[in-house]
Formats: structure tokens, C-alpha cells, sequence
């Protein structure tokens, strides 16, 4: 997806209600039903976090090519456009409607955000050459990504007054995705051979799990995580073709993997998970053969 790829690195509405099957690796089948998220006149649109009350957030681009942030309630959708730069990105959304996530600023970087209550701020650590934000947990809890002064991309979190960073041992560079209401952090990181991997991190432990990567995946990247330990992602297969897919109760030792597509997918895009709240919906993005890229929602 032509701005997916780039945000998972770091990844009137129209619905078209489409069913389709997962592919279960050692796991039994599940029947994810997907809903095609559509903004009206967008050269593009994306899903990319829910919140427990099913708000969809996200970004599209409009016919002259810009890029908004936007929220979608319903069948409402609100377009929210960081004023202090341009291409603004909302990625998450906790349960009382605070979204993150970042934009373009003056300089060429990009900056984190904290949308509450009608107005942005700024967020990320002190000295940051370029900040990111993933996710926010109902605790208020801002979990993402920056890039300090050597060109080090570091993971994240942020209480709301001191920033924690994470970085996987033995990583080439980290990313702080989300975190569930249970203290429970997704990371992606880079490994020695140049693959992204995806493991947890028990913000209670302050531990980090064995990876938890898709099987067969060359790259996997881990994305929303519920509170029951359930986490989506996107991954990459051998052709470099994303994606989604589905670990339950990610967090035990009895935790399973799903993979799904998409039914309209086609190309290098045949979907990604990115959002999932503690309701079954997932929120995420594909692409068709036509390389236009759409949003959707699924429940499982």
C-alpha cells in the first residue's frame, strides 16, 4: 500500500459487507466477515485503530492528493488536520475518544500528537529528530516510536509525564506499537539479518517475551493487542506480499495463528491488520488490482 508500507514500518462512508475465510496455521478455522471502508471521493483511505465503542480511525487522501487524519463514528466522519504541519496520520484511539498519532512538520519530520478534547499536542522525548505515536490504552498510556540525534529508531511510552524507552536487546532498531489494558506492549524490531520480528513487552515485568512472529513470515509486524491478548498484525511472505493475521491469547503458552486476506486484496497489498478492540472488530487496510487502497473492518 503505497502509505501503509510507511506507517507499518515505523503502517458518507461506503460499506460493502464481503465474507471470507481464515487460514489457520496449527489452529482450527475462523470466519472473519469484512466490511469495506470507503471515504467518499478519497483517492485512498486506511483503517487503522477501533476503539471499544467501534470509533474507527485512520487517514485518506483526497483528490488533490492530501493526506487527513480522520475519524470516523458511524456513518459520521470527522476529518482532523493537525495545524502546525501537514499529512497528519491517526493510527490510535482508546475508549475515551484521545487519538494519536503524527504529522509532517515544517522541518520534513515527523511529529507525534495527542488529539484530546477538541485541539493537538505535540508529544515524544526531548531532543527527537523525528517522533511517532502508535496506540493509547483507556489509561491514557501512549505507546510509539523515535529516531534520536544518531538516526537510532527507538520505541516508547509515555504516562502522560515521563517517556520510557524500549529497545529489544540485540535489535537494530525497536518500535513501541500498543498496549492493552493489562500493561501488555506489542513491539517490532530488527533483527541481524535484516527481517522485522515481533515479540511483547510486560510494561509489570519489564520483560520482554521469545518472538511471537507469523508462522512462515519473512517480516512480521505486530500491531494492536486486546485484553484478553489477542494481537493482529501484518506480515510479509517470501514474495514480500502483505498480509494480516491474528495470534489468540498471544500472551500463553496456548496462544494460535490465524491468517487472512482480504477477498477484494490483490497485488503486493492483500491486506493488513492494524487496530482490534476487546469486542471481536478489527480495523485494517488493503489494496486492489487496480492499486487503490481501502479500509476495513472485520469481526471474527
Amino acid at each position: 500500500m503505497k502509505n501503509y508500507k510507511s506507517i507499518t514500518f515505523m503502517l458518507a462512508l461506503v460499506l460493502v459487507f464481503i465474507v471470507a475465510v481464515a487460514t489457520a496455521a496449527n489452529a482450527p478455522k475462523l470466519k472473519f466477515t469484512f466490511t469495506t471502508v470507503q471515504i467518499k471521493n478519497a483517492k485512498d483511505t486506511y483503517v487503522y485503530g477501533v476503539n471499544n465503542l467501534g470509533v474507527l480511525v485512520g487517514q485518506y487522501t483526497d483528490s488533490a492528493g492530501k493526506i487527513h487524519g480522520m475519524e470516523l463514528v458511524a456513518k459520521k466522519l470527522t476529518t482532523l488536520d493537525d495545524p502546525s504541519g501537514s499529512d497528519t496520520y491517526c493510527v490510535g484511539i482508546n475508549s475515551n475518544n484521545v487519538i494519536v498519532g503524527w504529522y509532517t512538520n515544517s522541518s520534513g519530520n515527523t511529529q507525534a500528537f495527542i488529539y484530546k478534547d477538541g485541539k493537538f499536542r505535540n508529544i515524544g522525548p526531548s531532543g527527537s529528530v523525528g517522533t511517532g505515536a502508535y496506540g493509547i490504552n483507556d489509561s491514557g498510556i501512549v505507546t510509539g516510536w523515535y529516531t534520536d540525534s544518531a538516526g537510532v529508531q527507538h520505541g516508547f511510552v509515555w504516562d502522560g509525564t515521563t517517556y520510557t524507552t524500549l529497545d529489544v536487546p540485540g535489535a537494530s532498531w525497536t518500535n513501541a506499537f500498543a498496549m492493552n489494558n493489562k500493561g501488555i506492549i506489542t513491539v517490532q524490531w530488527g533483527d541481524s539479518a535484516g527481517h522485522v520480528e515481533a515479540s511483547l513487552y510486560n510494561s509489570n515485568t519489564k520483560k520482554y517475551s521469545k518472538p511471537i512472529n507469523v508462522p512462515g513470515a519473512v517480516n512480521t509486524y505486530a500491531h494492536a493487542i486486546d485484553s484478553a491478548g489477542d494481537v493482529v498484525y501484518s506480515w510479509q511472505d517470501s514474495k514480500y506480499v502483505y498480509h494480516g493475521a491474528m495470534c489468540t491469547k498471544c500472551t500463553s503458552s496456548g496462544r494460535k495463528y490465524y491468517k487472512f486476506d482480504d477477498p477484494k486484496g490483490a497485488g503486493e497489498d492483500w491486506g493488513a491488520a492494524d487496530g482490534i478492540n476487546d469486542h471481536k472488530l478489527i480495523g485494517g487496510c488493503y489494496s486492489n488490482k487496480h492499486n487503490v487502497d481501502f479500509g476495513f473492518k472485520a469481526t471474527y
